[in-house]
């Protein structure tokens, strides 16, 4: 069976979104970048439905030991800031993730933002980085999968690394995912992989892949950009180059259902 065409342009079914591929270069300040985030963000906000952001864009996601550093609770000021800007201009931000700071223990945590401002739900990185970059040394793991009920449909999220352990992906389909979110730090050097793994993801679960890469230097080693917007069947709807930049896309959510019952390969599993 052909893969039927799916429609991508702009109607009232569709949701827009906005991948900040933010630079996070070590000789900023911390502050700086915040405001950048945030400045960035609302641009991104006038025109999109849905903002989402890198993971660990604060520090950078190789500067593990920066981002302890700098990690705080999820009612900390920088929760707050973007939780104003997501009520202030009516749109839902996904943070990427930051890292949180609970009982002593540091955490990569994605948090995603509802349009009203408040804390919709919080992931906790799974698949802690132990290449190289020290993650593993500062981060304690996630135990939980999480699924959100979003205008772009129900969404699982994951983080960077996740992103290798295509059994993670297929449990979030098991608890209803038809889009999956996904924040990175992926380093240039291996960004082959991240561009085949991202439509390896959407193929395999017939779901949309919305994935925010970082770009920038930390401790040497080079982020690739190349954010993604991929859709069930695993055309590149949209994808980033290398450099810092805000990416626009449509993504219709039944597009996932639609797909999955002209072609329903998620049926004949055993």
């Amino acid at each position: 069976m052909a893969p039927s065409a799916i429609q991508h342009a702009p109607d009232p079914a569709t949701v827009s979104v906005a991948l900040v591929q933010l630079a996070s270069d070590e000789d900023e300040p911390p502050q700086d970048r915040v405001e950048r985030a945030l400045a960035l963000s609302s641009h991104a906000a006038s025109s999109a439905g849905f903002v989402i952001l890198p993971e660990l864009w604060l520090a950078g996601a190789f500067d593990v030991h920066g981002s302890g550093r700098l990690a705080q609770p999820l009612d900390g000021p920088l929760v707050q800031q973007f939780q104003e800007l997501a009520a202030r201009s009516q749109t839902w931000i996904h943070m990427g993730s930051i890292a949180e700071r609970e009982d002593g223990l540091t955490f990569n945590t994605s948090v995603l933002i509802n349009a009203q401002g408040k804390v919709l739900c919080t992931y906790r990185k799974l698949h802690l980085f132990g290449f190289e970059g020290g993650e593993l040394e500062v981060m304690t793991a996630g135990e939980e999968l999480v699924v959100a009920t979003t205008p772009a449909g129900r969404t699982g999220l994951a983080t960077c690394y996740d992103l290798r352990f295509p059994e993670q992906f297929r449990s979030l389909v098991d608890l209803g995912a038809t889009a999956f979110f996904l924040a990175s730090g992926w380093p240039a050097e291996r960004i082959e992989h991240w561009r085949i793994l991202l439509k390896a993801r959407a193929i395999e679960n017939q779901a949309w892949m919305i994935a925010c890469n970082g770009v920038g230097t930390q401790c040497g080693t080079k982020l690739g950009g190349r954010s993604a917007v991929i859709d069930p069947l695993g055309h590149v709807i949209a994808e980033a180059g290398t450099e810092e930049e805000v990416l626009f896309a449509q993504v219709n959510p039944s597009a996932a259902t639609t797909w999955r019952t002209e072609f329903p390969t998620l049926r004949d599993r055993r």
